[in-house]
Parts: structure tokens; C-alpha cells; sequence
């Protein structure tokens, strides 16, 4: 078996688990999240933990570790929730958020308006800073990917968005 999946899962207090026989619905204080289970992968709730099974030592054992990283994704969500931050670097580089969307000002020769999904909130703290948060791991970081792939750091200046933190290694420019 999986030692990913050997490994129960404990649900903290304030946090209930739903058990379909095709799902599995995790509920919490910041909101509730869903897992369509794969086929031969059960959950079976034991007071409170998640024990994962599966039938067949196939394609269903690789699916159980998984199924218990993403059940414990959805459980870290609904208690604490994810974020991403995103810097900006480069001259009149800009983000603001209007209403439903995020206007970006990023060097063309037109601003760059993303529209901001349900279940994900973005803040700007700073014109060159945005914060992207929700309850779904998966969601905050595809957002923040798409973002940051419109103009991703570029390698001679470092200039474009880029997560907090990330190291760009500079390349020497063009000698005389």
C-alpha cells in the first residue's frame, strides 16, 4: 500500500467530512470543498479520521496516495485556506483590483484585465503587490501561475511578475 495513503487522516475540530459513494465533501469555517473519487478508492470515516482504501494493487494504489494528499489539501483549505503573493518589478508596473477584475499595467501598449474566479478573493496591498487567496489549493495556484505567465521575469533584467520570494538568475548582457 501507498505510505502516503497508510497514514490516516485526522479532521480537526470544526471540520466534518461527508462521504458519498462517488465523493468525498469536506466542510469547515472558510467553506466546504468536494473530491470525486477515483475507481477502487473508498474513504471510510472512523471518529475522527479518513482512512483511504483501495480493491485492486494497480492504477487504484498510486490513486490512493493521492486521493489522501488532496483530502488533506481540502482540510488544511477549509481551516486556514491558501495564499500566493505576486510581485510586480519593473517601471510603471501597476495592479489594482476594480470590482470583479484585476487590472494590470504591465508594459504594453494596453492594460491587462483578469477576471477573478469565485471562491478566489485578490487583494493589492501595493501597486506592485497582489495577494491571491482561497480555500482551494489548486484554484489560488493556477490563478497566480496565469498571472504570472502574462509577463513572467525575464532573464537580462529581471523585469515581470514574479512570485515572492522566486530567485531570477540574471544573465550577463552583450559585451563591446
Amino acid at each position: 500500500m501507498s505510505r502516503i495513503a497508510k497514514a490516516p487522516l485526522e479532521l480537526p475540530q470544526g471540520v466534518t467530512a461527508t462521504i458519498a459513494a462517488q465523493g468525498v465533501t469536506i466542510k469547515g469555517a472558510k467553506g466546504s470543498l468536494n473530491l470525486l473519487l477515483g475507481a477502487g478508492v473508498s474513504v471510510v470515516q472512523t471518529e475522527k479520521k479518513l482512512e483511504i482504501k483501495y480493491s485492486d494493487p494497480g492504477q487504484a494504489r498510486t490513486q490512493a496516495g493521492a486521493t489522501r494528499a488532496h483530502l488533506a489539501n481540502m482540510v488544511k483549505g477549509v481551516t486556514k485556506g491558501y495564499e500566493k503573493k505576486l510581485e510586480l518589478v519593473g517601471v510603471g508596473f501597476r495592479a489594482a483590483v476594480q470590482g470583479k477584475s484585476l487590472n494590470l499595467t504591465l508594459g504594453f501598449s494596453h492594460p491587462v484585465n483578469v477576471a477573478i474566479p469565485e471562491g478566489i478573493a485578490i487583494e493589492t496591498p501595493s501597486q506592485t503587490e497582489i495577494l491571491i487567496k482561497g480555500i482551494d489549493r489548486q484554484k489560488v495556484g493556477q490563478i497566480a501561475a496565469e498571472i504570472r505567465g502574462i509577463r513572467p521575469p525575464e532573464p537580462y533584467k529581471g523585469k515581470g511578475v514574479r512570485y515572492a520570494g522566486e530567485k531570477i538568475t540574471l544573465k550577463e548582457g552583450k559585451k563591446k
